[in-house]
């Protein structure tokens, strides 16, 4: 037997194993490392998260990227530089990280590696005949393996669309096994650049289960935040705060498709965008609203629609509480107008089940690393959009 499938194999077996989950979002703020000890897999899963650092990401790194970011236009010899650079880059990272926590590469078992994505085409966005759903991301898993030496499984999107899923949101996996429970109704709303949740039912049905991004998280809110106050985000959502909702421009922003879509569904940067929102204003006639009221306005469309879509799920006489996390869960503004929308709801932290709100996604991806390795026996049912599926791509370090 190859003695990096004996390793592998020997790694399978063990009662517990050490992952290195990474993900880096539509944000672009940087790399989130996650050391977790994993056992057991599917519903008896047990997730302990050791470490977590964000890397960020420096303003040059931003700007390669965005040369190729959710455009329909690119030059093809940039992306296919930036996929290895990206890949060893996550590798070094994940080194430096290790020598920041005195650990060795040898301490740890296998690294799940999201990547960065680039672009994101369902075919509901697309439309085109003839062509599936599709995705992409870089920095390719090869590269983490031969500069770190350890076990990397990435890819992780490509077996869902292969198998009638859209490549996102992933989160049903991991969010079920780690944080299902029975008795009570959790929403998992993670608020990244795009905002996306995960209903839990009381039951613990897996059938029943599902994930669907919402709309725009954080991607509108940044993009403004770069454009008016040059700096990467809103900190507090102190401008917003400052301004008010212009009802016009607000109704044109919600005047799309994707929101009128049955779950699941997903969407991305490639459709909201600067120019989304530059439309919407010519649309409404609304050009010269100033930037306080327009970042109050972008906020109360990312809060309108997250609500919309969870209200969408909640029955009467039923109770729910939502779990928050991501970058948008620390923005004030956002948080408040939510919850004013969904007042029968209780809203607490993903901290409050053990998982830093932070470290979520990245924890996320140590789990499916995890099911790669010795799950991916746990039903959700015939359906859309969660096919039953183990994901993500083997690289060995040599």
């Amino acid at each position: 037997m190859n003695v990096q499938i004996q390793q592998l194999y020997t790694i399978a077996r063990k009662t517990e194993r050490r992952i290195i989950g990474l993900m880096s979002g539509t944000s672009l703020d940087g790399l989130d490392v996650a050391l977790c000890r994993l056992s057991g897999s599917g519903p008896d899963t047990t997730v302990l998260l050791e470490r977590f650092a964000t890397v960020p990401y420096d303003e040059e790194l931003k700007a390669e990227i965005r040369t190729i970011f959710a455009k329909r236009e690119i030059e093809f010899e940039q992306l296919c530089l930036l996929n290895p650079y990206i890949g060893r880059l996550h590798g070094q990272l994940i080194l430096d990280c290790l020598a920041l926590w005195g650990l060795q590469p040898a301490d740890i078992d296998i690294i799940a590696s999201h990547g960065q994505t680039v672009y994101h085409a369902p075919k509901r966005q697309h439309g085109r005949a003839k062509f599936p759903n599709a995705t992409l991301q870089i920095g390719d898993g090869d590269h983490v393996a031969a500069t770190t030496g350890i076990i990397t499984i990435s890819d992780f999107r490509q077996k869902h669309i292969a198998l009638g899923g859209e490549g996102a949101p992933l989160a049903v996996y991991g969010d079920y096994f780690m944080f299902s429970a029975r008795g009570e109704h959790r929403i998992l709303l993670n608020m990244g650049g795009i905002a996306n949740f995960t209903y839990l039912p009381a039951n613990q049905d897996a059938g029943t289960v599902f994930t669907t991004d919402t709309g725009p998280g954080n991607t509108l809110l940044d993009a403004y935040a770069r454009r008016v106050l040059g700096k990467p985000y809103d900190e507090g959502g102190q401008l917003a705060s400052r301004g008010n909702v212009n009802t016009e421009l607000l109704n044109a922003l919600k005047d799309n498709p994707f929101f009128g879509t049955s779950f699941p569904k997903t969407t991305g940067p490639e459709v909201f965008n600067t120019s989304y929102v530059e439309k919407a204003q010519a649309a409404s006639q609304t050009t010269a609203v100033a930037p306080a009221d327009l970042m109050a306005t972008l906020v109360q469309f990312s809060a309108d629609t997250i609500a919309d879509a969870v209200g969408q799920l909640m029955q009467s006489g039923e109770s729910y509480v939502v779990y928050l996390s991501g970058g948008g869960a620390h923005n004030p503004a956002l948080t408040t107008a939510i919850q004013t929308l969904l007042p029968n709801c209780l809203f607490k932290r993903t901290d409050e089940l053990g998982i830093d709100g932070d470290a979520k996604e990245a924890v996320l991806f140590a789990v499916l690393a995890n099911e790669c390795l010795v799950g991916g026996t746990t039903s959700f049912g015939d359906r859309q959009g969660v096919p039953t599926v183990s994901m993500g791509k083997i690289s060995f370090p040599g």
